[in-house]
């Protein structure tokens, strides 16, 4: 698994959901984790969600973290909903050190009863995408600003989210080989 922070400022319209957008962007032809900071503006033709699609919802800010994950192992719907959350009880660790009553409802995390974040999941014939926002900056919506972290504070948090991620999937990969399986009875 590679774990790639982007320093330079790189918005998210929805077309980085497809597949072997790390291939395109670094080469990376691996499992992989890609942080960057920059707007949001998910045009009505790269929605994945359907229920947002069909109430015309928008995604937009001006001002986001984003978390861009793809895993090759499987194609599996449920198995990448299963690794949204588990991306998202990480977020919820991390974020909780700096406000602690952060709520989690599913793949979504709020403060102050507004929601904090956008995440959505899929599959492609050849791997499992995730997409994670969290707002940095916004006038209707949970941000940062509301944890109290500032402009100064994102790469850090940024970086530290994406590495916990990482890091879980590197220690899994190290379990998987050191665990027998059960015997055939």
């Amino acid at each position: 698994m590679e774990c790639i922070i982007l320093d330079n400022t790189t918005d998210y319209d929805g077309s980085q959901i497809s597949s072997l957008w790390a291939y395109n962007l670094a080469d990376v032809q691996s499992d992989s984790i890609i942080a960057f900071r920059g707007g949001c503006d998910v045009k009505i033709e790269h929605m994945i969600d359907l229920e947002d699609k069909k109430q015309g919802d928008m995604i937009f800010s001006t001002d986001m973290v984003h978390f861009i994950i793809e895993h090759f192992d499987s194609t599996d719907l449920k198995l990448v909903y299963a690794r949204q959350r588990l991306f998202t009880a990480i977020v919820k660790e991390i974020l909780s050190e700096y406000r602690s009553d952060i709520l989690r409802k599913g793949d979504d995390l709020f403060v102050d009863d507004k929601k904090l974040t956008v995440s959505i999941a899929s599959t492609s014939a050849v791997s499992q995408k995730i997409h994670f926002g969290i707002n940095v900056v916004h006038d209707h919506y949970g941000s940062f600003e509301d944890l109290g972290l500032g402009s100064d504070d994102v790469p850090l948090v940024m970086e530290y989210i994406a590495r916990l991620y990482y890091n879980e999937f590197i220690d899994i990969e190290k379990d998987l080989r050191k665990s027998r399986p059960l015997d055939v009875i």
